[in-house]
């Protein structure tokens, strides 16, 4: 069911069902925690070996440009990726680099209402994306 959600994901945005592409959606859809590109390389060349490296980082920039996956740059200015589309922040450990997503709908609204009434000149808010940076205690990630 996973592979036909991603197919039908590819034809809505106008992009053809490839091999290569749906093995990219997989390494997205399995890996957890906003993966690196290297992850991604890593994933897609154990499971699909004839896959060019190059291929993949088009196929990565496509899905970007398309709106299939997001951005998400760490404090280490590293890349990661992020299938998650709906409306979410991100919170994000100094110490294991680990980012979790953070669903809160009452902060939205009160960014979204905030920006609404604070006008910044010569600048148009289209999004708000939080990075909440500070050390998970307890949980082992």
């Amino acid at each position: 069911m996973e592979k036909e959600k991603q197919g039908i994901s590819l034809k809505i945005s106008n992009l053809k069902v490839t091999s290569q592409r749906m093995a990219v959606l997989e390494a997205l859809s399995s890996l957890k925690n906003h993966p690196t590109v290297d992850k991604i390389k890593e994933y897609v060349a154990k499971n699909h070996p004839n896959i060019a490296v190059g291929t993949i980082y088009k196929t990565l920039e496509t899905f970007v440009d398309k709106g299939l996956v997001k951005k998400v740059k760490t404090e280490k200015d590293v890349m990661r990726y992020d299938p998650i589309l709906e409306k979410h922040h991100h919170l994000y450990c100094e110490k294991s680099e680990h980012i979790e997503d953070f669903f809160y709908d009452e902060l939205n609204n009160m960014l979204e209402e905030y920006f609404k009434k604070k006008r910044i000149p010569n600048f148009k808010v289209n999004d708000v994306k939080l990075q909440i940076i500070g050390t998970f205690k307890n949980k082992k990630v």
